[in-house]
């Protein structure tokens, strides 16, 4: 089900029934300073099974916390103040950047690594649901295991079937995050997309 959504200024009540799809272990469609992203809720574990499901994808890709604020990532992820300074420059931002995790990080999310990706868009809708919901939502990206981001809501409504809702504000991009490692010294560049690497370039 497609909802148009005004992409500077949303709607409080759309927001608020993508936030009551969520509560209820839903999958939605929304979308980010990158392309449109897939997101549940962190504490339903339904719903991340379903995520998986729904993206065929494998238990041991990891998922991004799509998170208000830094002090949303804080509780989720270890800030150490190098790391600290590395998000407060590069968020909200296109980047993820995968950071150690903290006790608060349900097992159902969490990676071998004891690791957690975490991400703070630069789009006032994301934003928007993470604040309402009052959590981060765990997301992958809107698009078929390692093919580009899919810039029509439309089509993201028919590729994934299942999904509770889809928050259409246009078209997305179809570069995805740029992925950067800071659990290591020096950061490793995960995956080259749509931030600007060369910082992290060694």
């Amino acid at each position: 089900m497609l909802i148009e959504i005004n992409p500077d200024h949303p709607e409080p009540r759309k927001i608020r029934r993508a936030v009551d799809a969520l509560e209820a272990g839903e999958v939605i469609a929304y979308p980010t300073d990158t392309v449109y992203g897939l997101g549940c809720d962190l504490f339903s574990k339904k719903a991340v099974d379903r995520l998986y499901q729904i993206k065929n994808l494998a238990r041991s890709q990891m998922l991004a916390f799509v998170c208000q604020d830094l002090a949303d990532v804080s509780k989720y992820a270890v800030m150490h103040n190098d790391v600290y300074r590395v998000l407060k420059k590069y968020l909200p931002g296109p980047y993820c950047f995968i950071l150690e995790a903290t006790r608060e990080v349900p097992r159902v999310v969490q990676s071998n690594r004891k690791t957690v990706g975490v991400r703070i868009p630069k789009h006032p809708v994301a934003l928007a649901i993470c604040k309402e919901l009052g959590r981060p939502i765990i997301s992958s990206t809107a698009s078929r295991h390692g093919e580009p981001g899919n810039p029509d809501p439309s089509e993201i409504d028919d590729l994934f079937p299942g999904l509770a809702l889809v928050l259409d504000a246009g078209p997305g991009g179809t570069d995805p995050t740029t992925v950067i490692d800071l659990t290591v010294n020096p950061p490793v560049i995960v995956r080259r997309g749509a931030g600007d690497a060369s910082p992290f370039e060694h």
